[in-house]
This record gives C-alpha cells, sequence and structure tokens, in this order.
C-alpha cells in the first residue's frame, strides 16, 4: 500500500505508535443477526484494545448499538424510526451493551465508564468542558471510556445523527493522536465494493482524491454508512488528526501496525480544540456578513475581523456568543467568539476602528477566537 512518494507508510507508522486513540465500532459490527449484543463479537474488539493498550495506548471507545441491541428484547424486526420507540430501544439497550463492554473489559481487570453525550453537550462550551474533563479523569483512573450518543434524551431536530461525527469530536475533546473508524467493508472505495470495477482507495488527501467517490448510507440496523464516515474522517482529518477507516473483522491488524484500510491524512497544523469546537460544534447565535477585504484578511491567518470589513449582521447574540462569518457571495468563511452585542454592533458596522467610539475601540472577533475554513478544505 506504498503510494508513488513513499509517503504512506510513514502516515501508518505514526498511526500504529499513536498514544491516544479514539475508536468508533459500528452496531452491526456489534449485534447478532438477532439484533442482540453479541458477546464473542465485543471479545474480539477487547482482545485487540487489551493488545494495543498494553504497548502504552489509551484507547477511548465510541460504540454505536444501543438502539440495535434494545430491538431483540422489545421484539422489534427493523430499526424504530420514531423517536419514541428509539429512545425506548436506546434504554434497554444501552444495559444490555454496557453489560457486556464491562463483563469483557473485567477477564482483564479493567474497568469501564460509560459516558453519553448528546449535540448540546458538544454544542455548548461549559458542557464540551466538562465532558472533556470526564473523560480526561477516567483516563488518569486507568478507566477505559466508553462513549455513545445519549439516544434516550436525544431529540429528532438535535442529535450527532450517527457515531461517526462524534467519534471525530470525540477525538478532538481528547486531543487524541488518532481516530479509527471500523466499518463492516475493508476500506473505502470509489462505488460499492460488491461492484466487480470498484477501486480500492489506500489514502486520501485532501478532497480531489475523492472525485468521482459514490458512498452509500447506513444499513439495516445502523445511522451511518461510508458516506458519513467519509464526512467525518474528513472531519477529524480538516482538525489535524489523522483517520484509518477499516474493516471491524481487521480490529487486530487495524490496532497493530495499521497495514490494512484507507488512511486520511491530517490537513496541515493541529487546530486548537476551541477552535474546532467554534467550527464543528458550537451553536451559533448569529451571523456577520462580511467585504471581500476582511474575507481575505481573516483566512490568511492570525488577522482579527474588524467593524469596518461587517457589511451586515443577523441574529440577537450577546457578547462572548458564537457566530457565523460569511463572505460577500455567501460563502461560508467561518465562525468566531464574538465581542459585541448584537445591537451595539450594528451602530458601527462599516466604521474604522479609530473612528468607533471610545470604549469601543477592539476587534469584532479577535484572531485568537476566530476559526476559519480556507485551510481546511
Amino acid at each position: 500500500m506504498e503510494a508513488a512518494d513513499g509517503s504512506l507508510p510513514g502516515l501508518r507508522e505514526q498511526l500504529a505508535s499513536a498514544k491516544r486513540i479514539v475508536v468508533k465500532i459500528g452496531s452491526s459490527s456489534l449485534t447478532d443477526e438477532n439484533h442482540r449484543a453479541d458477546p464473542r463479537r465485543i471479545d474480539r474488539f477487547v482482545d485487540a484494545f487489551q493488545a494495543r493498550m498494553a504497548r502504552g495506548t489509551d484507547i477511548i471507545i465510541v460504540s454505536s448499538g444501543a438502539v440495535a441491541a434494545g430491538m431483540a428484547p422489545l421484539g422489534l424486526q427493523s430499526r424504530p424510526q420514531d423517536l419514541a420507540t428509539k429512545q425506548a430501544a436506546a434504554a434497554v439497550g444501552q444495559v444490555h451493551l454496557a453489560h457486556h463492554w464491562a463483563a469483557s473489559f473485567a477477564r482483564y481487570h479493567r474497568t469501564i465508564g460509560q459516558v453519553l453525550l448528546t449535540a448540546s453537550d458538544a454544542g455548548i462550551r461549559s458542557r464540551a468542558r466538562n465532558a472533556q474533563r470526564t473523560l480526561g479523569r477516567l483516563q488518569k483512573m486507568r478507566v477505559v471510556p466508553i462513549v455513545n450518543e445519549n439516544d434516550t434524551v436525544s431529540t429528532s431536530e438535535f442529535h450527532f445523527g450517527d457515531n461517526d461525527r462524534l467519534a471525530a469530536l470525540v477525538a478532538h475533546l481528547v486531543r487524541a493522536d488518532a481516530l479509527v473508524l471500523l466499518s463492516d467493508v475493508d476500506g473505502l472505495y470509489d462505488r460499492n465494493p460488491a461492484d466487480p470495477e470498484a477501486r480500492f482507495i489506500p489514502e486520501v488527501r485532501t478532497g480531489h482524491d475523492l472525485k468521482g467517490v459514490i458512498a452509500g448510507d447506513g444499513g439495516k440496523v445502523g445511522t451511518g454508512g461510508m458516506a458519513s464516515k467519509v464526512a467525518s474522517a474528513r472531519l477529524a482529518a480538516r482538525g489535524g488528526v489523522p483517520v484509518l477507516l477499516a474493516a471491524a473483522e481487521n480490529v487486530g491488524p487495524a490496532l497493530d501496525d495499521a497495514s490494512v484500510g484507507t488512511v486520511f491524512h491530517p490537513r496541515g497544523d493541529r487546530i486548537s480544540a476551541w477552535k474546532f469546537w467554534a467550527l464543528h460544534a458550537a451553536d451559533s447565535s448569529g451571523v456577520l456578513r462580511i467585504d471581500q477585504g476582511a474575507m481575505d484578511a481573516v483566512t490568511s491567518g492570525g488577522h482579527s475581523l474588524l467593524a469596518v470589513g461587517i457589511t451586515s449582521v443577523e441574529g440577537e447574540f450577546r457578547v462572548g456568543d458564537i457566530v457565523d462569518i460569511t463572505g460577500p457571495e455567501g460563502q461560508s468563511v467561518g465562525r468566531g467568539e464574538v465581542r459585541f452585542d448584537a445591537a451595539e454592533l450594528r451602530e458601527l458596522i462599516g466604521k474604522r476602528t479609530e473612528d468607533l467610539p471610545e470604549g469601543r475601540q477592539r476587534s469584532v472577533v479577535h484572531a485568537d477566537y476566530l476559526s476559519h475554513y480556507a485551510s481546511r478544505l
């Protein structure tokens, strides 16, 4: 699987030597054909995790399967579509799933801790920090975190949608060195791998490598699918985290030497956890529309957004809120923490800093609290 320039083994070596890894496992890999949590499959994963942890690596597991594991006990033949039944299945299945994870890790005298998150936990900074502290403390106490979306209280309008995206967010939350997404196929193909003409893609450097790739949706018991995994892998990689997409049945070599699957190269230097949160998880309270000059300045790096470059303000945000920043043609530029209330800012639009009233001569969004998309495409 060596790339023409010989760089691919280097990235796989980086994945193989990572000291902190987030591993996401899909529902179909954790349940049997009768939609029950499968202890044999879970044991196989834990054996591979233990082998890697014995080398000094911390592992955080993002485990799907709560809804799927609750289907059989509730007599459901297919994944529920309505929110109330989905939440009921998750409430039942989460207990079964946690029990099997705990029993399997107990074979190695390891304790697990269950961490249930909702999209609002990631979207509100104080909650994200609490989750970050909890995960950090569990690791310091040598407890293996098992993370899942809290389906029992998530709403249809406000949820992660799948655990692939959750895994990408968790990888940045815990400052992981790598993200491993385990699927039911052995990597990324340019079309359905059942097609004899499907071409395997061993590495993805930029979006250009995905040109012509057709990725499908989720299966019978999951909500993800290859499209979700590719989107989440790119999300993590844009933030500077290398990603390995591999088959769940290849969990051993995936965690051993990363010799299997598709690797996604990180894009540029790693951005801070705050900037990643602001771009991809935070709740936005408004929109700042800016002119071309301001867009060129903030996307070149290290420049604050000034009132002179703002053309309009939308929303009723307050100081400290996160706002979207859009360009003159409506293009998404980035996000940042605003330093004025919306009503106050509307009076300052288009004015140079030196012309602002006393006490207001400051940037609208300081460079340290402005995260843009330009270098992450």
